[in-house]
């Protein structure tokens, strides 16, 4: 048995644990520099993040985990919680358990830096799953595929799961194949969502684990996962997330955060300087 999968099946702990929530948040990005640090609504989108995954009931420490002292600087300045990584991690997950390491919890939680508009209670359904069930050794979520072009779009991660709703495949092709469905009729299938909770050891094992032959065809991290023979337990919701990648999302994100349409009470996102909280 591969090492991440005998820590995925380790004994696991009482659905009630200790989980911290780490962001990945990098500076550089090719389309939108400097993106964590962006003005919505007068708060740097990294706080709103940080917010948010604080709102989680499920989470007890959020850390945001930087190779820019810009923004360690910024997210201590309302009073978050930050570290600085390396600068030469190849994906968020390294970055994620350069800090991980230093942790003695049992669950940790990846929320992306780049999705201002995270729903705090998927990620306590994601922590749920995961802590309810020893023999997972990820959660992660899905959303409705809205359309054709989103379903053949390489761009759009799919993911098709079984009837206890574990994650058979990630893929950018159009999976499931609809053979007898029309083409531009739903349902399309299932979306990816990049939010993950891990079980700690696990998370560490696939960290050293090196690429597989699957992750580098599809360009998909959480395949090395699968192909090392870890369960990915899927979460499924209807809220359809928007992250920020181009100018013109940032916009969207924008325009839904000064609206209210961004569906999250606004006392997430308003109120006074925030304190690391620890149990």
């Amino acid at each position: 048995m591969h090492p991440a999968a005998a820590a995925a099946q380790s004994t696991g702990p009482a659905p009630l644990v200790s989980v911290t929530a780490i962001i990945p948040a990098r500076f550089d990005s090719s389309r939108l520099p400097g993106k964590p640090l962006a003005d919505i609504c007068g708060r740097p989108m990294i706080e709103h993040v940080y917010r948010r995954a604080s709102a989680a009931t499920r989470i007890d420490r959020v850390i945001v985990a930087t190779d820019d002292p810009r923004i360690l600087d910024t997210v201590r300045s309302f009073g978050g919680e930050a570290r600085m990584t390396r600068r030469d991690h190849p994906t968020g997950s390294d970055r994620l358990a350069e800090v991980a390491r230093e942790l003695d919890v049992p669950l940790v939680v990846n929320v992306q830096g780049d999705e201002p508009l995270v729903d705090p209670t998927l990620i306590d359904r994601m922590v749920s799953k995961l802590a309810g069930d020893p023999t997972l050794g990820i959660a992660t979520a899905c959303c409705p595929v809205s359309d054709a072009a989103e379903h053949a779009s390489p761009h759009v991660v799919k993911v098709v799961t079984d009837g206890r709703g574990d994650a058979l495949y990630f893929s950018r092709a159009p999976i499931p194949h609809r053979a007898d469905a029309p083409r531009n009729e739903p349902p399309f299938g299932w979306k990816h969502i990049g939010l993950y909770a891990y079980r700690h050891a696990a998370l560490l094992a696939l960290a050293a684990t090196p690429p597989t032959a699957l992750e580098r065809t599809e360009q998909l991290e959480q395949l090395r996962a699968l192909e090392t023979g870890v369960r990915i337990g899927v979460v499924q919701t209807d809220s359809v997330p928007v992250g920020v990648d181009t100018p013109e999302d940032l916009e969207q994100v924008r325009r839904l955060m000064s609206t209210g349409g961004d569906g999250i009470s606004s006392s997430i996102t308003s109120g006074t300087r925030l304190e690391p909280r620890r149990r």
